[in-house]
């Protein structure tokens, strides 16, 4: 592989002073954008889950049909950086997750929370295989989860998320503690993404594939502080536009 986690292009590189520079004078954002962001993201979030009730209804009870399990699927991600109490039953839920001895600090990267998706693979899908990432072609991916990937639909839960202030509309995407612990190791830059509310969706998804390699996270993490440096509310409008536009394209080449 050209271009390593360890020996990779130097492109972000040049980001990340700007962005400490506004750390030290002002922080990533004003007071008054941070108040217009989450407010946008309050009222839009409640009405999507007052609006969306039919849909998840419908999803619910199609998954139940489909095959054997919950209907939700609860995962533990790192958010927002901030000081906070580390509580007995959150260590438990990062031990699991870390797996075999891994038990660092990891919960000092960054608040945790439970985040909320429609379950779409069969039940206990990680037990022989531990943390990690879907691919593509998943074999654990039940046939109803296929299209929720597919539509996206499987997200719509952290609507609930984002209504409580967990997270946000647009924004760097949450990841678990375990690949959080590995890459804040690896890339120095990493842990950058914790200085906003993660996002239901961001640049960097509306910018790349789905394939998971290590030049496509570099690329991620790119986009992802490449966003950082410009928070803007007109920026996160036009990456929610981009996002139906992304998911209609999807649904076509699906089709195709």
């Amino acid at each position: 592989m050209e271009n390593s986690i360890n020996d990779r292009p130097r492109d972000s590189a040049k980001v990340t002073p700007v962005i400490r520079k506004r750390r030290a004078e002002e922080g990533l954002v004003s007071p008054h954008s941070a108040l217009v962001k989450r407010c946008f993201d309050f009222v839009v979030s409640g009405l999507g889950l007052v609006c969306l009730s039919p849909v998840f209804l419908l999803t619910a009870l199609l998954i139940k049909l489909d095959s054997e399990g919950p209907v939700f699927y609860t995962q533990m991600r790192i958010g927002q950086e901030r000081r906070w109490r580390v509580r007995r039953r959150e260590n438990l839920e990062v031990a699991a997750d870390l797996r075999k001895g891994e038990r660092r600090n990891i919960l000092s990267y960054g608040s945790l929370f439970r985040i909320y998706k429609f379950r779409t693979m069969v039940r206990n899908a990680e037990d022989l295989t531990g943390p990690t990432w879907a691919s593509p072609r998943d074999p654990r991916v039940t046939r109803v989860g296929g299209v929720l990937r597919l539509l996206r639909i499987d997200e719509l839960p952290q609507l609930w998320n984002v209504f409580k202030g967990e997270m946000s509309l647009v924004g760097p995407r949450p990841e678990r503690p375990h690949f959080v612990h590995k890459f804040a190791d690896k890339i120095p830059e990493y842990t950058d993404r914790l200085r906003v509310r993660p996002g239901i969706t961001g640049l960097a998804q509306v910018s790349t594939l789905d394939e998971i390699t290590e030049e496509e996270i570099e690329r991620k993490l790119f986009l992802d502080l490449h966003y950082l440096r410009d928070l803007r509310f007109v920026a996160d409008i036009k990456i929610l536009l981009k996002t139906i536009v992304v998911l209609i394209r999807k649904v076509f080449a699906g089709r195709a």
